[in-house]
């Protein structure tokens, strides 16, 4: 039974076995016909007898393996490779169904191929996972047609197969490859002037044009007897953390992912240029308690640490505990640090509730607040209102809008800077802000 078990009839035998029933149908009218459709039925069985042992007989004639990447990157589109050996004598032309993980809900997947004899063939498809974890491969079925197609068998192969699901490490390679000082720009990424003279002394050089006439070194001008000046470099060593709020505000989805995993990715690639301009990194989340806890260091295994840290974080469903952040900064974060602190406010009165804790925070250290603009609402406003119900939705929606930039000032007063931004462009804008505050020298 088990020889029988792959066997599996084509579509097309039975709608060569639907023609013959028209052609005895049509042989009740015209006799002639009759004994075409008898040949019909002749042809068919030897046809489909020849495809039969053509596909069947002979084992392993096909080999099949699924290549998947060690990790996905989540919110990226991810390769997945179907590779084939053909060890039929002619060309084989197959259906794939590979069972891929439940998370995509993906019910209809098929891919259709074909391979020469004694070739490999290879056909790749791409996913896009849209939360962290662990995802489960099924088998990978490939059905051989020979050209006949009236008979198939099945493969099986690759079962059991896992890929676990971490933050955007693909955008992480991306911003690898910027380089910061020169092809920012490109990016999105803003220059900002030196404002201060916060920063390290790094060396003597000639003056040119445009530089700043205070950092003049007349003892040195007067040696070389040209104008030279000092020049200056970033501050090195200082302790920065991305902090994760992982309550339920963080839930809210947009285009697939959640804001907590475009807060993740972000924390990610900016722990990355962190680490690259010569600072500490560091992270954690909160809601009702502290979690997933990386102290700003600047070592080699940091960012292995971070992405392990960020791959654990998972929202708890709770209102955050802002308190309880307050109380853990203050008794583990004891050196003057900068925080980016990944939230969202909808309202200024969500706000007012966190404001005194804000405040305590912004006592002892840089807080820069990160919450999001609602997409929807500015869709809403846009659109023109042509009905009474569209006036009374948008009136409330420009309401909303504006309770976000009253928070921008609301915070301001107090010094505490914020950044208001759309997920898309979180990444892009929360590292203008970090090479802002490092410019400015405000750390």
């Amino acid at each position: 039974m088990n020889f029988f078990k792959p066997f599996y009839i084509q579509p097309r035998f039975f709608q060569a076995g639907i023609a013959i029933v028209v052609l005895f149908c049509v042989s009740y009218f015209v006799p002639v016909v009759f004994n075409i459709a008898q040949l019909s039925i002749l042809v068919l069985v030897v046809l489909f007898v020849l495809d039969f042992l053509l596909i069947f007989i002979g084992k392993n004639k096909l080999e099949g393996k699924r290549i998947a990447p060690d990790r996905f990157s989540n919110g990226d589109k991810n390769d997945v490779s179907i590779e084939v050996h053909n060890n039929y004598p002619f060309t084989v032309y197959l259906d794939i169904i590979d069972e891929i993980p439940q998370q995509f809900q993906i019910r209809n997947f098929q891919l259709k191929t074909s391979v020469k004899s004694r070739k490999t063939g290879k056909t790749t498809y791409s996913v896009r996972p849209t939360e962290r974890g662990e995802y489960h491969f099924g088998h990978l079925n490939i059905y051989a047609n020979s050209i006949i197609r009236l008979v198939a068998k099945r493969y099986k192969f690759d079962e059991g197969m896992v890929v676990p699901t971490y933050p955007s490490f693909k955008q992480l390679k991306k911003f690898e490859l910027l380089n910061i000082n020169k092809n920012s720009t490109d990016y999105g990424l803003k220059k900002v002037k030196r404002l201060g003279h916060t920063m390290e002394f790094e060396q003597i050089k000639e003056y040119v044009l445009g530089d700043d006439m205070r950092t003049i070194n007349w003892k040195a001008t007067a040696k070389k007897n040209q104008l030279m000046v000092n020049q200056f470099q970033d501050e090195k060593s200082q302790p920065v953390y991305s902090v994760i709020d992982r309550g339920r505000t963080m839930k809210m989805p947009f285009n697939g992912l959640s804001l907590l995993d475009y807060a993740i990715n972000s924390t990610l690639v900016l722990s990355n240029i962190i680490l690259k301009k010569h600072d500490k990194a560091g992270m954690l989340s909160f809601s009702k308690k502290i979690n997933n806890m990386v102290v700003a260091e600047r070592r080699t295994a940091q960012m292995q640490l971070i992405l392990e840290s960020l791959y654990n974080v998972k929202t708890d469903f709770f209102e955050s505990d802002f308190g309880i952040l307050y109380n853990n900064v203050k008794k583990h974060i004891t050196h003057r640090s900068l925080i980016l602190l990944y939230t969202n406010f909808e309202t200024l009165d969500s706000l007012e509730r966190q404001l005194p804790y804000l405040k305590g925070l912004a006592k002892s250290h840089l807080v820069v607040v990160i919450f999001f603009k609602n997409t929807e609402l500015e869709n809403l406003i846009q659109n023109k209102a042509e009905t009474v119900q569209q006036v009374y939705d948008k009136v409330i929606a420009e309401k909303f809008d504006f309770e976000k930039r009253l928070i921008v000032n609301e915070l301001k007063k107090y010094g505490i800077y914020s950044i208001l931004t759309t997920p898309e462009n979180l990444t892009i804008d929360t590292i203008n802000k970090y090479l802002e505050i490092k410019a400015r020298g405000l750390l």
